[in-house]
Protein backbone atom coordinates (compact mmCIF):
# COMPACT_ATOMS: atom_id res chain seq x y z
CA UNK A 1 0.00 0.00 0.00
CA UNK A 2 2.55 2.81 0.94
CA UNK A 3 5.06 1.32 -1.69
CA UNK A 4 2.12 1.74 -4.51
CA UNK A 5 1.11 5.11 -2.83
CA UNK A 6 4.76 7.16 -3.11
CA UNK A 7 5.02 5.22 -6.50
CA UNK A 8 2.03 6.75 -8.02
CA UNK A 9 3.11 10.71 -7.01
CA UNK A 10 6.75 9.61 -7.89
CA UNK A 11 7.87 11.12 -11.73
CA UNK A 12 9.04 8.67 -14.36
CA UNK A 13 12.88 7.99 -14.67
CA UNK A 14 13.08 8.70 -18.00
CA UNK A 15 11.90 12.15 -16.56
CA UNK A 16 14.80 13.03 -14.34
CA UNK A 17 16.95 11.55 -16.59
CA UNK A 18 16.50 13.96 -19.28
CA UNK A 19 15.57 16.62 -16.72
CA UNK A 20 18.19 19.78 -18.21
CA UNK A 21 19.67 20.30 -14.87
CA UNK A 22 20.54 16.49 -14.40
CA UNK A 23 21.99 15.39 -17.61
CA UNK A 24 25.44 16.29 -16.34
CA UNK A 25 24.90 13.33 -13.69
CA UNK A 26 24.99 11.16 -17.08
CA UNK A 27 25.62 7.37 -16.74
CA UNK A 28 25.08 7.65 -12.88
CA UNK A 29 21.36 7.83 -13.29
CA UNK A 30 21.52 4.29 -15.04
CA UNK A 31 22.14 3.01 -11.73
CA UNK A 32 19.13 0.64 -10.60
CA UNK A 33 19.32 0.98 -6.96
CA UNK A 34 18.13 4.97 -7.46
CA UNK A 35 14.76 3.96 -8.86
CA UNK A 36 13.68 1.36 -6.28
CA UNK A 37 11.12 1.59 -3.65
CA UNK A 38 11.76 -0.36 -0.96
CA UNK A 39 11.74 0.66 3.04
CA UNK A 40 15.67 1.46 3.29
CA UNK A 41 15.58 3.84 0.26
CA UNK A 42 12.01 5.16 0.92
CA UNK A 43 13.08 6.59 4.04
CA UNK A 44 16.68 7.27 3.25
CA UNK A 45 14.94 9.91 0.43
CA UNK A 46 13.00 11.25 3.26
CA UNK A 47 15.94 12.82 5.05
CA UNK A 48 17.72 13.49 1.89
CA UNK A 49 14.85 15.55 0.42
CA UNK A 50 13.53 17.31 3.31
CA UNK A 51 17.27 17.82 4.55
CA UNK A 52 18.08 19.65 1.22
CA UNK A 53 14.51 21.33 1.65
CA UNK A 54 15.76 23.12 4.73
CA UNK A 55 18.63 24.84 3.34
CA UNK A 56 18.51 28.18 1.36
CA UNK A 57 20.14 27.92 -1.85
CA UNK A 58 19.31 27.65 -5.46
CA UNK A 59 18.96 24.87 -7.39
CA UNK A 60 18.46 22.29 -3.91
CA UNK A 61 17.02 19.92 -6.90
CA UNK A 62 20.55 19.32 -7.86
CA UNK A 63 22.16 18.74 -4.62
CA UNK A 64 19.03 16.44 -3.79
CA UNK A 65 19.83 14.40 -7.05
CA UNK A 66 23.86 14.06 -6.03
CA UNK A 67 22.71 13.40 -2.54
CA UNK A 68 20.69 10.28 -3.49
CA UNK A 69 23.32 9.26 -5.51
CA UNK A 70 26.06 9.40 -2.77
CA UNK A 71 23.61 7.65 -0.44
CA UNK A 72 21.76 5.44 -3.12
CA UNK A 73 18.57 6.22 -2.15
CA UNK A 74 15.50 6.51 -4.35
CA UNK A 75 16.17 9.55 -6.70
CA UNK A 76 12.84 10.59 -7.76
CA UNK A 77 11.36 10.82 -4.38
CA UNK A 78 14.77 12.62 -3.18
CA UNK A 79 14.08 15.57 -5.67
CA UNK A 80 10.19 15.79 -5.34
CA UNK A 81 10.69 16.45 -1.65
CA UNK A 82 12.80 19.65 -2.26
CA UNK A 83 9.50 21.17 -3.08
CA UNK A 84 8.31 21.53 0.37
CA UNK A 85 10.28 24.38 0.07
CA UNK A 86 7.86 26.60 -2.70
CA UNK A 87 7.41 29.57 -3.56
CA UNK A 88 4.42 30.05 -1.23
CA UNK A 89 6.26 28.06 1.98
CA UNK A 90 9.43 29.55 1.51
CA UNK A 91 9.03 32.55 3.25
CA UNK A 92 7.45 30.92 6.53
CA UNK A 93 10.10 28.12 6.69
CA UNK A 94 12.73 30.43 5.88
CA UNK A 95 11.60 32.81 8.52
CA UNK A 96 10.90 30.16 11.33
CA UNK A 97 14.78 28.42 10.40
CA UNK A 98 16.09 32.04 10.94
CA UNK A 99 14.43 32.21 14.62
CA UNK A 100 15.91 28.60 15.43
CA UNK A 101 19.36 29.62 14.33
CA UNK A 102 18.74 33.37 16.38
CA UNK A 103 18.11 31.19 19.28
CA UNK A 104 20.94 28.74 19.17
CA UNK A 105 23.06 31.50 18.88
CA UNK A 106 21.36 33.60 21.54
CA UNK A 107 21.18 36.54 19.31
CA UNK A 108 18.12 38.96 18.86
CA UNK A 109 15.21 38.30 16.40
CA UNK A 110 16.15 41.31 13.77
CA UNK A 111 13.27 42.71 11.78
CA UNK A 112 14.93 42.14 8.91
CA UNK A 113 12.82 44.32 5.92
CA UNK A 114 14.03 43.08 2.79
CA UNK A 115 13.99 45.64 -0.19
CA UNK A 116 13.38 43.99 -3.67
CA UNK A 117 16.48 45.04 -5.05
CA UNK A 118 19.70 43.42 -5.61
CA UNK A 119 21.15 45.59 -2.84
CA UNK A 120 18.25 45.01 -0.76
CA UNK A 121 18.58 41.27 -0.33
CA UNK A 122 22.69 41.43 -0.40
CA UNK A 123 22.53 43.56 2.72
CA UNK A 124 19.37 41.88 4.23
CA UNK A 125 21.15 38.42 3.20
CA UNK A 126 24.68 39.83 4.70
CA UNK A 127 22.59 40.85 8.13
CA UNK A 128 20.75 37.27 8.67
CA UNK A 129 22.77 34.34 6.64
CA UNK A 130 24.55 32.88 9.73
CA UNK A 131 21.52 32.22 11.40
CA UNK A 132 19.47 31.03 8.52
CA UNK A 133 22.09 28.84 7.61
CA UNK A 134 22.31 26.99 11.34
CA UNK A 135 19.07 26.85 11.94
CA UNK A 136 18.03 25.99 8.31
CA UNK A 137 20.92 22.84 9.10
CA UNK A 138 19.48 22.42 12.25
CA UNK A 139 16.35 22.17 11.21
CA UNK A 140 16.81 19.59 8.19
CA UNK A 141 18.83 17.56 10.56
CA UNK A 142 15.93 17.48 12.54
CA UNK A 143 13.02 17.33 10.62
CA UNK A 144 14.93 14.74 8.08
CA UNK A 145 15.77 12.21 10.70
CA UNK A 146 12.58 12.42 12.42
CA UNK A 147 10.93 11.27 8.53
CA UNK A 148 13.50 9.02 8.19
CA UNK A 149 12.37 7.05 11.31
CA UNK A 150 9.41 7.64 10.99
CA UNK A 151 8.90 6.39 7.33
CA UNK A 152 10.84 3.21 8.63
CA UNK A 153 8.44 2.67 11.53
CA UNK A 154 5.15 3.42 9.05
CA UNK A 155 6.04 1.11 6.73
CA UNK A 156 6.99 -1.44 8.78
CA UNK A 157 3.37 -1.58 10.16
CA UNK A 158 1.77 -1.14 7.14
CA UNK A 159 3.96 -4.63 5.78
CA UNK A 160 3.14 -5.90 9.44
CA UNK A 161 -0.37 -4.82 8.82
CA UNK A 162 -0.99 -6.73 5.04
CA UNK A 163 0.76 -9.59 6.18
CA UNK A 164 -1.74 -10.14 9.56
CA UNK A 165 -4.62 -9.68 6.82
CA UNK A 166 -3.69 -12.09 4.43
CA UNK A 167 -2.74 -14.77 7.35
CA UNK A 168 -6.31 -13.81 8.39
CA UNK A 169 -8.07 -14.16 5.03
CA UNK A 170 -6.15 -17.57 4.42
CA UNK A 171 -7.46 -18.88 7.64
Amino acid sequence: MAKKLIQRYLPEPRTIKEHRYLRFLGSALSNPNLWQLNRRSAAAAFFVGIFVAFIPMPFQMVLAACLAIIVRCNLPLSVALVWITNPVTMPAIFYFTYKIGCFILQTPVSDVSIDLTVQGLGAGLARAWKPLYLGSLVSGLVLGSTSYLLIRVLWRWNVISNWRQRTKRRS
